[in-house]
């Protein structure tokens, strides 16, 4: 599939299914050194993180896994809602961790392996003692039934994971977008159009961004990345 870069205005064109095009892709989206938080989502042209399956499948592309892949291998962590896994029977990234946040604990509908288990870590409210599958670990934090992006990643940097990849559901996504700790948006729009049933980005206010780069396909497909908040009033 040939991909586009219209912004910056290179007018540069790769081959996504080509080794050469997956690097060139790859240099689009790698970050600089030290920690970030990106939220990486997929939409419809109406607004729908899902398509009429009630998952993400219908609606992504070859070029988007390729992003998604691209975005994973550049972060410590990947941060999903246990809604989400339960929804889109969530496997642990090859080169990633996986962090599952879950105000109770419950984890069905996974497809974790034991031997993935170890890169798990469930994020529960503390109060809150859930059945884990063997060998994921479980956090407790703060100090009621809500848990608040940043007492999330407070639990990832003790471990060690700056580099912070946020991939939904839409509420999980809002809200670490609505708590100012998100440095970047990656957002796939697919060309389609139908029902929205679960809104990429349910924010309840304005959010500051800008385009830091926009690629698109010959399938219709266009892959933005947004700087969000003081890095987008600064651009």
């Amino acid at each position: 599939m040939r991909v586009t870069e219209m912004l910056p205005e290179t007018g540069e064109s790769a081959d996504s299914t080509t080794d050469a095009g997956r690097e060139w892709l790859a240099r689009r989206y790698r970050r600089a050194p030290g920690g970030y938080v990106r939220v990486n989502m997929v939409t419809t042209l109406t607004g729908s993180a899902s398509g009429g399956d009630g998952t993400s499948d219908t609606i992504t592309s070859p070029t988007d896994r390729s992003i998604l892949g691209i975005i994973r291998r550049d972060a410590d962590v990947v941060v999903v809602g246990a809604e989400t896994v339960r929804a889109e029977g969530y496997v642990v990234p090859r080169t990633a961790a996986l962090a599952v946040v879950s105000r109770s604990g419950r984890l069905d509908g996974h497809r974790l392996t034991e031997a993935e288990a170890g890169r798990v870590v469930l994020v529960v409210p503390a109060g809150v003692h859930p059945e884990a599958p063997a060998g994921v670990t479980v956090v407790s934090v703060g100090n009621g039934p809500d848990l608040s992006p940043a007492d999330v990643l407070a639990v990832l940097s003790a471990r060690g994971w700056e580099r912070v990849v946020c991939e939904g559901g839409p509420t999980l996504a809002a809200q670490f977008v609505a708590a100012g700790v998100v440095d970047e948006i990656c957002l796939t729009v697919a060309p389609r159009i139908g029902p929205v049933r679960h809104p990429v980005l349910p924010v309840a206010d304005d959010v500051p961004t800008a385009v830091a780069g926009a690629l698109m396909d010959a399938a219709g497909f266009s892959y933005l990345r947004l700087s969000v908040g003081a890095r987008a009033s600064r651009g």
